[in-house]
């Protein structure tokens, strides 16, 4: 059971009242050192460990260090549900002085820069697999036209649809690697996935006119041999022809 002393506490962070809450929900044995949790949380490595001293302050955590039959140098864990049964017992051996935290060039309020998104492309009516692949080999082909073009496995995926928007418009693949590649900036290209997904949206050509099927044609009747005359004419079956069928009495009635 957690307490409000926990959930509740006025100095605790909330990733701290949070990872609190998740190690005591574990079993006995269970996995809660760094490297576990950092697995485990989007948090990272940095926020976990300030997470952990802040609980082992405040008497919600206990780690020591043993060793193994092995030799092995181990940090053991124990979660308490009621830490102001332990502050008693260990007031009178003060805990070893903390080492100071090591100081890094990012401060906690900076953030590293994340890569910009790249720009959306155009969508094909219909994506079959078999259109995407020929969209993936353009991409990859463009490097041997111009080196500044080398894409990488998560922008060529990116890109593909873009192109096979192009190519489900008539367009061949030769067409469609001339119009990426042709009149390029001479100066570096810092950015070759995002001026290519512009060019994939900007100047993505129309689709073509609906055109109505033409109906096939019928297949000419085969050629007989009249049964009267013996002149060639064609029937779906074997017979007299015309005139000599004009001949007969009942041709006439006919």
């Amino acid at each position: 059971m957690i307490g409000n002393h926990l959930t509740q506490h006025p100095d605790l962070s909330l990733l701290a009242i949070g990872l609190a809450c998740h190690i005591q929900s574990l079993p006995t044995g269970a996995a809660v050192d760094i490297k576990s949790l950092t697995a485990r949380f989007p948090e990272g490595p940095t926020r976990i460990a300030a997470a952990l001293n802040e609980l082992e302050d405040h008497g919600y955590l206990r780690r020591t260090r043993e060793r193994t039959e092995k030799g092995r140098i181990v940090t053991r864990t124990v979660s308490c549900n009621q830490p102001g049964r332990h502050r008693d017992r260990d007031a009178a051996e003060p805990p070893p002085p903390r080492p100071p935290a090591r100081r890094t060039a990012t401060t906690p309020q900076q953030k590293p820069a994340r890569p910009r998104a790249l720009p959306a492309v155009p969508k094909p009516a219909y994506s079959s697999p078999a259109l995407l692949s020929t969209a993936t080999e353009v991409l990859v082909g463009l490097r041997r036209t111009d080196p500044r073009l080398l894409l990488s496995a998560t922008d060529a995926e990116h890109l593909a649809p873009g192109v096979a928007a192009w190519l489900e418009r008539d367009l061949t693949p030769t067409a469609v690697r001339h119009a990426l590649t042709s009149d390029l900036p001479p100066e570096p290209l810092r950015r070759p996935a995002a001026l290519l997904a512009h060019r994939l949206s900007a100047q993505l050509p129309p689709l073509p006119p609906f055109r109505t099927p033409e109906r096939p044609h019928a297949a000419p009747q085969p050629l007989q041999n009249c049964d009267g005359c013996d002149r060639a004419f064609r029937a779906p079956a074997p017979g007299r022809c015309g005139d000599c069928r004009s001949d007969l009495p009942e041709g006439r009635l006919a």
